[in-house]
Order: C-alpha cells, then sequence, then structure tokens
C-alpha cells in the first residue's frame, strides 16, 4: 500500500512538481534568509573574535557596544594590574580620526592602538609587513581587504588606485606611514581600521587624560575568571567581560536600538510565513484532489489507519525532496553572496529549524486532508 502512496504521489507529474517546488520554495526562504540574518548579527562581534587574545575586556561601566567609546584615565590601568589573580593586563586606544589620503580624499577611520611593548591586541592575519614593523617612525597598519574599496584613491593622477603599503596620509593633521596590511573579519561596522601603537595613537588624537578605552586581561593560570571577573567589577567605574559576553553586548544593543536587524527578522520572518502558507495550501489541494483515489481504496477494505499512514509517507517524501533542495539552492546562493560582500553564515541550528518548520507544515496540511480522507464515505465516491 505505501508503494501505491508513491505511485499515486508520482502518478500526476505536474501536482507532484508543484508540491516539491512550494516546499523548496519555503526551505530556501527559511535557509537562506536567517543565515543572512545570523551572518549580520556574527558581524557585530567580528573585532572582538579577531582580536581575542585575553581572558577578559576591561572597560568603563557604561559603554554598551564595540565601539561606544567612553575612555578611563590611565590609572585605572595600575588598579586592574594589582587586582588579584591579574597575570597581565595591557591597554587599546581606539578612536575616530579624520583621515586625509594621499589624493586629497577625505574619510572617518576607526585608530586602535595597542600595547607599545608587547603589541598585544593586533591584527588576527597579516598579509604584507609585521607587527614589529609598528614601531618605526609614524607607522600605521591598513586592512588589505579595503584597500580597493573604502581606501581607494579616487583622484590619483595616475587614475584610480588602491592604497599600498609605503603610501601617507594624515590623521588629524599629523602624517604618519603605512608600513603593511593584514586581514580581518568583515565587521558590521564599516569604518576602515588603522592600527599604530598605543603611544603613537594618542599623540595622534592629542587626549593625555582620558586615552584608554578598554584593556585586554589574561588570568593567571589556576584561577577562575569568574572570580577576577568579579573583583575587577569591584575597581570603582569599569566592569569586565568575557569575548562571548563584549560581543552579545554589542549585538543586543545593535538589535535594540537601531532597528536595523530587527527590520530585516520581520521580512525573514514574513518570508518565511508566506513560504510555508505556499507549501501548506499546495500540499492540502493535492490530498483534495487525490479524496476520490482514497475513497476508492477505502471501499476495497483499505483501513483508515493504511490510508493515513499512506498520507503520511506522501508528506515526508514531498517534505524531504522539496526541503533538500531548498538547501541545496541556499547554500549555493550563499556562496555567490559571500563573493558579493553579503554576509552569510548558514550554521548548524539554521538547516535544522528549517528542516523541522517544513515538515510540521506539511504534517499539519496532511492532517487537515487526513480528516478529510477519515470522514469519507466509500459511497460517496461511486454516487
Amino acid at each position: 500500500m505505501l508503494l501505491i502512496a508513491l505511485k499515486m504521489l508520482l502518478g500526476d507529474r505536474l501536482k507532484y512538481g508543484a508540491l516539491v517546488v512550494g516546499v523548496a520554495f519555503a526551505s530556501l526562504l527559511i535557509t537562506q534568509q536567517a543565515s543572512i540574518f545570523n551572518g549580520f548579527a556574527r558581524q557585530t562581534g567580528a573585532w572582538i573574535r579577531d582580536t581575542d587574545v585575553a581572558d577578559l575586556w576591561v572597560m568603563d561601566e557604561q559603554v554598551e557596544f564595540t565601539i561606544d567609546l567612553k575612555p578611563m584615565v590611565e590609572t585605572q590601568l595600575g588598579r586592574v594590574r594589582g587586582v588579584e589573580g591579574v597575570e597581565w593586563a595591557v591597554p587599546v586606544y581606539m578612536n575616530f580620526f579624520n583621515a586625509v589620503f594621499p589624493d586629497g580624499t577625505q574619510r572617518n577611520v576607526r585608530v586602535v592602538g595597542i600595547d607599545d611593548a608587547t603589541l598585544i591586541g593586533g591584527p588576527p592575519t597579516m598579509v604584507e609587513g609585521s607587527l614589529a614593523d609598528l614601531r618605526q617612525d609614524k607607522a600605521v597598519l591598513m586592512n588589505a581587504e579595503m584597500a580597493a574599496t573604502s581606501l581607494l584613491l579616487k583622484r590619483h593622477p595616475g587614475g584610480p588606485r588602491p592604497m599600498r603599503v609605503g603610501d601617507r596620509l594624515s590623521f588629524n593633521d599629523n602624517e604618519v606611514k603605512v608600513v603593511g596590511s593584514y586581514r580581518a573579519t568583515k565587521e558590521f561596522f564599516w569604518e576602515p581600521i588603522f592600527y599604530t601603537t598605543f603611544s603613537r595613537a594618542k599623540f595622534l588624537y592629542k587626549d593625555r587624560r582620558r586615552s584608554l578605552t578598554y584593556m585586554m586581561v589574561k588570568v593567571r593560570d589556576g584561577t577562575s575568571a569568574e572570580d577576577v571577573q568579579r573583583r575587577i567589577a569591584e575597581v570603582r567605574g569599569v566592569k569586565a567581560l568575557t569575548g562571548e559576553q563584549f560581543e552579545a553586548l554589542t549585538r543586543e544593543w545593535i538589535l535594540r536600538e537601531t532597528g536595523i536587524l530587527v527590520n530585516f527578522g520581520i521580512t525573514i520572518a514574513l518570508g518565511v510565513i508566506i513560504g510555508l502558507l505556499v507549501a501548506g495550501q499546495t500540499f492540502y489541494t493535492f490530498v483534495l484532489d487525490n479524496l476520490r483515489h482514497f475513497g476508492a481504496l477505502k471501499a476495497m477494505g483499505v483501513s483508515n489507519a493504511r490510508a493515513v499512514a499512506m498520507l503520511s509517507v506522501q508528506t515526508v517524501v514531498v517534505a524531504l525532496i522539496g526541503y533538500g533542495i531548498g538547501v541545496g539552492v541556499a547554500s549555493l546562493s550563499g556562496m555567490l553572496l559571500v563573493k558579493g560582500g553579503l554576509a552569510f553564515e548558514m550554521s548548524w541550528p539554521i538547516p535544522l529549524i528549517a528542516g523541522t518548520a517544513v515538515l510540521i507544515c506539511c504534517l499539519l496540511a496532511g492532517m487537515l486532508g487526513m480528516v478529510r480522507v477519515v470522514r469519507l464515505e466509500p459511497a460517496m465516491v461511486f454516487k
């Protein structure tokens, strides 16, 4: 009987194709849009993950996200270093600068100053040069992937060209030199980031008092990070977060305050609902069109339980085939979107949730059809 159910499903190729396409469309919408949403959400903590070499981030107690710049006095660094359980603590400077490129183009950029002695907190992967080159006079590092876009010299005498190692530019009317380039994870925030040393960043911004944006803290071996975090919180005016907590804080602020991801999420939800309704309606229509066949089978002695089993097999087959096609197309389109620069990250819960949603929708549509089949009187078919 289950083989008959499959023949019944595949017998009308047009309706079968419409069923699979409807389910595939729903799967595509769910997985693709959810993956884009997840990609944007992950980008909010890209800088934190790229510089995740310490156990704790220490910042002003009012900071709500990564570029919520509320600098502290440098004396706070000494207080944190004196907390029991702290192996080392290094300063991190971050601020916005007005950059003037060699062709005269002006742009706002972010400058990150890392510890002069250890260079802890630098970019994750160097493309040209090395971190040690930052010890040269007026040295900065640029993002290699932004050189041809955000750092493009459009008004260069020889024609547009990307910024290169060796070029000179100015930050707040102070000349600097690009001595190297790095590669980093794409961020949610769009300003190009230049790295330099902590002391040089302070000099460029001419801020001598409040110049400590963050502190990166390493916990001593054998000491609980939670205990050190609690002790640091006792220092007046600061708070300590793990990398995951800092990333979550940033993501929650963007979701709450900007509405960018929320609006995107609403679009995803509408697309998912429409896709699932299309799939459910198509499958329910298929059941109604095949009521006469189920009536004939019941007239020949097929029980209600066997008829329901046949419908269940049809439902699962359509759901699995449509889901596989939809997820496959979403994955292929994701590869193209990533190459185009759009955020896309399909983590394992997304296909799982999409498959569950599609299967539940198809089963609900199938249950409505099963009710009709169970209540169907065979005599009505022959009448």
